[in-house]
């Protein structure tokens, strides 16, 4: 077969062969981490009270660290801090001039950017680090359940101590597998969190459908097919791109003729990636958090239970906030203005376009048709697996409409299927996005050096709109 072929093709290279193989060692390094539990935590009562906060960003946090936090292991914070903490400074670099002359200073100015992300991850994980131990104190003050064996102030500062030390860890681990290994460090270690939980999603599909006789074979070939048909489309979306041609006029360069080729400008479909879904879900999380901190203030318990899994308020805010978060974050990737000024500094045009003003209107335009739809893909791709646990109850909402709905709609749409499935939105998203860039790295690691790689055409080429 051409898999196995590719794979022979990787361990006869030495230097890809070493770069896997350091790879799959550092990530089983990480793996390693999730079974040391951090001192002085009762893991059983800990587990009884995750259930309480898996709508909070505590939740989030789990999913990014693999289940660590479910457990409190050293790894417990995961690389959520410095996903946090990139997130930060590239927005600031938009208001901050500083930051931004350093980002135009080259290879300096990004180590220099470099630095002050790990001095925030090291800050953003002892806050979160002692935002833990006092709710796991607090919690079991009013319970009655000792969460911590020795609560006070030894264990608040050996939970700050022993959970910022697993932080920069981790993040020397992902610098590590950029450096040395294969693939973007940081996306791997999430990968990797994301994809252990997979047997543990399995056996509770199974226990909850087949050893109740709630499913039937037929319910398990459709979960299946749904997941390709998920799974398909995001590969399929995240390939897509659109070529705008540009044209390089002829000019002369000392004795050489150079320019006059014809290239292509590519904008993918989905530019932001999945930084709008974490974005969103971040924003939905933060009532639901507050009020797990202060879960007796009356004023916010009617807003939270709408703002609950599978609500019509929820699902509205999460669709707008992904569609928002998505035109954010491209208009600070992406500056028409700039490129159009760039493209007439070195002679380049689009076809039947003038330069200048004219190319960065065109180009913004095309730009605002795509995030368009690739907002819609990410809401798409987000809501499907919420439903497919919970439902989406449109029979909730007030007065007439909601008892219309109730009395005309299936219940599988209302209610769901009930799938306790692992991957959320987000996890798929991640998981297929970077299986595609490491496969994409290893091709063209295979191709430079004339090996077969996983493809026929010796790349996962982008797909034209």
């Amino acid at each position: 077969m051409k898999i196995l072929e590719a794979i022979r093709n990787i361990f006869r290279i030495p230097d890809l062969r070493k770069r896997v193989l350091f790879t799959l060692f550092l990530l089983a390094v990480y793996r390693l981490g999730a079974h040391v539990p951090t001192p002085g935590i009762n893991a059983e009562a800990l587990a009884q009270l995750f259930e309480q906060y898996r709508g909070t960003w505590l939740g989030l946090i789990d999913i990014f660290s693999g289940g660590n936090f479910r457990n409190l292991t050293v790894f417990a914070l995961g690389i959520m801090p410095y996903i946090t903490a990139s997130i930060i400074l590239q927005l600031l670099t938009v208001v901050w001039p500083f930051l931004e002359r350093l980002q135009k200073e080259g290879e300096l100015g990004r180590r220099k950017i470099t630095q002050y992300t790990r001095y925030l991850t090291v800050l953003l994980a002892a806050i979160q680090a002692m935002m833990i131990s006092l709710t796991l104190m607090r919690s079991s003050a009013q319970g009655g359940v000792q969460l911590v064996l020795n609560p006070g102030f030894g264990f608040v500062l050996m939970t700050v101590l022993t959970l910022t030390t697993g932080t920069i860890f981790i993040m020397w681990l992902g610098e590590q597998i950029s450096d040395r290994g294969i693939g973007n460090g940081m996306s791997l270690i999430i990968f990797a969190g994301i994809v252990v939980g997979l047997p543990r999603a399995i056996r509770e599909v199974y226990a909850k459908g087949f050893e109740t006789g709630e499913w039937q074979l037929h319910h398990l070939l459709a979960l299946v097919a749904l997941m390709l048909v998920v799974v398909g489309l995001i590969v399929w979306v995240e390939g897509a791109q659109r070529r705008i041609p540009v044209q390089y006029a002829k000019r002369v360069v000392g004795r050489r003729m150079m320019g006059g080729a014809m290239t292509y400008l590519p904008i993918r479909v989905n530019t932001g990636g999945v930084i709008p879904v974490i974005f969103a879900s971040s924003v939905l999380t933060v009532p639901q958090t507050i009020a797990a901190v202060v879960p007796q203030n009356r004023y916010l318990r009617d807003f939270i239970q709408a703002l609950a899994w599978g609500e019509p308020l929820y699902t509205l805010l999460y669709i707008v906030g992904i569609v928002f978060f998505c035109y954010f974050y491209v208009s600070i990737i992406f500056n028409p203005d700039e490129l159009a000024d760039n493209m007439r500094r070195w002679g380049g045009f689009i076809p039947g376009i003038r330069p200048g003003r004219h190319t960065s209107e065109y180009v913004n335009q095309i730009l605002t048709r795509l995030t368009f739809v690739g907002g819609a893909y990410l809401a798409l791709i987000s809501i499907i697996p919420e439903w497919m646990i919970s439902g989406i109850h449109l029979h909730h909402l007030p007065g007439a409409a909601g008892q219309f709905v109730d009395s005309t709609f299936p219940r599988w749409l209302l209610e769901g299927l009930g799938v306790q499935f692992y991957f959320g939105g987000t996890s798929l998203l991640i998981v297929v996005g970077v299986a595609m860039d490491t496969v994409n790295q290893i091709e063209a690691q295979l191709t430079m050096r004339h090996y077969e790689g996983f493809t026929t055409r010796g790349r996962i080429r982008g797909r034209r709109t």
